[in-house]
């Protein structure tokens, strides 16, 4: 499932932000891919388009990484 979440989060972060998708690791940091908070923000309402899962603002205030999203992701699909 995690394999799965990181390929949609490549997908979206190159196709939205134009992120190469090399750069696109579960360690790597938002910040480090060029987003701010209003990108992060943006990248949750289109990744609730592609998985149904909504994350409150609340949630996103300790994801830093890909990976910490991916986690909040499976968080709310279990």
């Amino acid at each position: 499932m995690s394999q799965d979440l990181l390929a949609t989060f490549t997908e979206l972060l190159s196709e939205e932000f134009g992120v190469p998708t090399e750069d696109v690791t579960p360690e790597a940091t938002f910040e480090a891919l060029g987003l701010d908070s209003l990108d992060v923000v943006e990248l949750t309402l289109v990744l609730e388009e592609k998985t149904g899962v909504k994350l409150e603002d609340e949630e996103l205030e300790d994801v830093r990484t890909v990976q910490d999203a991916i986690d909040k992701v499976q968080e709310k699909q279990a």
